[in-house]
């Protein structure tokens, strides 16, 4: 029988983790597929590497405060390599797997980073096109060197090497650990989490191990976790939501961690695991609500029916939850029914019936998606914070939840609204700064120590907090109207057949849109119905398609005034992924790169007149 989880969270990262070992010893801590079984690594094994690779990096120079850099995808060697490198006194820091070369340089350079560890040649090839214009990177250490026999380099070790490396380092100098371990505080920089870059170069947000461990402390609040906890880590490791939510987290309360294949995998995966929580950003919940509503298309009349009916009462008992009531027994009674014959296979079918919670955050979400969650049981909660708070700043009570909006302020840090309607938060979870960037600090946070956060919002006399949208996004027509597109384009998005939006209006007459399909959805359509095409970019200039979205787009215009409604729109002819940069690596479109990738279809679609 599952117990509550034992809370291992010390002064620092690396103290915590050494709790962590110490506290779980013997026991799974992270499991990986390998030739298609599930492999466990337990908290000491881990321990075990983590010391070989701290030692390894002191043998290489390498010294407390030192930058070592890691890109890969999330993999178990991504968590070996950070806990080693803030083991061994240094700081950590992610970069993007589908990061350029380009990019690739300048992170490098502007953290003067001394060792990177990438993930396999793809990887390695992009720091060796850059390593001649990078002066502080001494040592590359590969973990895969599949696609590398005979590859030699002076500078390049596989990780293999790197380790035996550490462990004959480790010889006689057994003292070295605690130095190590005790060179960096509370308030010492423990890892680097860049921006994304949307507006400009990337910003490398200073995080110390104060700021992470004050999230770390408070995971009993968050999940009300058990000592059985399952996890599946899939997104960027270098993004704040799956390092602090997904890894960090996990280390406090003893989650066990199972790494996805890859993220072609997550669906598959999700289905072998059958995690007890489960945090992804909006676009998997939306894609996952996706894969439901077309795979019911194709459902037999009665399981239709019975779809329809079984919703029909969780919708009933969502709003008795909402509205803070016990629903009568009947209704109850009925709950459990349709949880049995209906719900359960959908949960099943998604990998999430054993999900007791969910959250999802990084970006806004539909209402309507989260209330289509909590009607087939699963309990869902929307968390906001930014990389620059660490991770969270407001949740949804376990008490209350209350739909449009991202919870109340965390018990473990403060939120108001400025006289400008801005958001801003204040705790011990706040960075240290921007790298480098001092000006950018004091243009985020104030005097008085609040972080401001761009955002616009409100909160409301019970406490809980509304995003209205980024305060760079506010739309003002040319009739003067401030319209806020996150809403519109949240509304869009739960169409089975967008992916994303981006409402377009400022100093314009009227609201249209660019819109991106979501492939798989909308390549069913158009196969169902006979509809010829021979690529992706045939797809969406069929006329059917384009009637198809013009539809989707009608039905969310009937929820808006007329000023607020979308007049015309234009389909990305192009399949994007996160490599391009249209996306973020959450994969959502970078409005402002959007704005000026686009910039003919956008004045197209001005010219050409209203949609009718």
């Amino acid at each position: 029988m599952a117990r509550p989880a034992v809370i291992t969270v010390a002064d620092t990262i690396a103290k915590s983790f050494l709790l962590a070992v110490e506290t779980r010893g013997d026991k799974t801590a992270i499991r990986e597929k390998h030739l298609g079984v599930w492999q466990s690594t337990s908290w000491r094994q881990w321990l075990q590497t983590a010391k070989e690779i701290a030692y390894a990096l002191h043998a290489s120079g390498f010294r407390s405060g030192d930058v070592a850099s890691i890109i890969a995808n999330a993999t178990p060697e991504w968590v070996f390599a950070d806990m080693g490198v803030l083991c061994a006194g240094g700081v950590s820091s992610g970069i993007y797997p589908t990061d350029s070369a380009s990019q690739v340089e300048y992170l490098i350079n502007d953290s003067r980073t001394k060792v990177i560890f990438a993930e396999d040649d793809e990887q390695l090839d992009k720091i060796l096109a850059c390593r001649a214009r990078c002066p502080t990177l001494e040592k590359i250490v590969v973990f895969d060197m599949e696609g590398l026999s005979g590859f030699s380099d002076p500078m390049v070790m596989s990780l293999d090497e790197f380790l035996a490396l550490g462990r004959n380092h480790m010889q006689g100098r057994e003292a070295l650990w605690n130095e190590m371990i005790e060179s960096r505080g509370p308030n010492d920089l423990a890892i680097l989490v860049y921006t994304s870059g949307t507006t400009g170069p990337p910003k490398g947000a200073m995080h110390s191990n104060r700021s992470v461990v004050h999230q770390m402390r408070y995971a009993d609040y968050l999940l009300v976790p058990t000592d059985h906890e399952e996890r599946l880590v899939f997104l960027p490791l270098c993004h704040v939501a799956e390092r602090i939510g997904g890894y960090y987290l996990s280390i406090a309360v003893g989650s066990i961690m199972n790494f996805a294949e890859s993220p072609e995998t997550v669906p598959d995966n999700l289905r072998e695991v059958q995690p007890t929580a489960f945090l992804a950003v909006p676009r998997i919940w939306e894609k996952f609500y996706s894969a439901i509503t077309i795979a019911l298309k194709d459902a037999t009349p009665l399981q239709q029916w019975m779809y329809r009916h079984a919703l029909a009462i969780g919708q009933r008992l969502t709003d008795y939850r909402l509205e803070g009531r016990t629903p009568p027994l009947p209704l109850q009674l009925a709950g459990k029914a349709a949880y049995w014959l209906v719900f359960r296979n959908i949960r099943r079918m998604l990998g999430l019936d054993r999900v007791r919670i969910a959250f999802t955050g990084a970006a806004p979400i539909s209402p309507d998606l989260i209330r289509w969650y909590l009607a087939i049981g699963l309990d869902m909660r929307e968390v906001y914070g930014q990389t620059e708070n660490c991770g969270v700043a407001t949740l949804m009570p376990n008490e209350r939840i209350k739909l449009g909006t991202v919870g109340k302020a965390a018990p473990w840090g403060e939120v108001m609204i400025c006289p400008k309607g801005e958001i801003l938060v204040k705790g011990d979870y706040l960075f240290m700064g921007y790298l480098n960037q001092p000006e950018k600090t004091a243009e985020t946070i104030d005097e008085k120590g609040w972080l401001h956060t761009g955002d616009v919002g409100t909160i409301d006399n019970e406490g809980f907090v509304r995003i209205t949208d980024r305060m760079k996004d506010i739309i003002i027509t040319s009739g003067g109207k401030n319209i806020t597109p996150s809403e519109i384009e949240n509304q869009l998005k739960f169409s089975p057949y967008i992916s994303d939006a981006v409402v377009i209006g400022d100093k314009r007459p009227y609201l249209t849109c660019l819109v991106m399909i979501d492939h798989e959805n909308v390549e069913k359509f158009a196969q169902d119905y006979d509809i010829p095409f021979t690529n992706y970019a045939s797809l969406c200039r069929a006329p059917e398609i384009q009637d198809l979205i013009k539809k989707e787009i009608e039905t969310v215009n009937a929820n808006f005034a007329r000023v607020e409604t979308i007049k015309k729109f234009h389909l990305i002819e192009r399949q994007l992924t996160p490599e391009d940069e249209e996306l973020t690596p959450t994969m959502k479109l970078k409005r402002s790169f959007v704005n000026k990738s686009y910039a003919t279809e956008i004045d197209a679609m001005y010219r050409a007149g209203a949609m009718a």
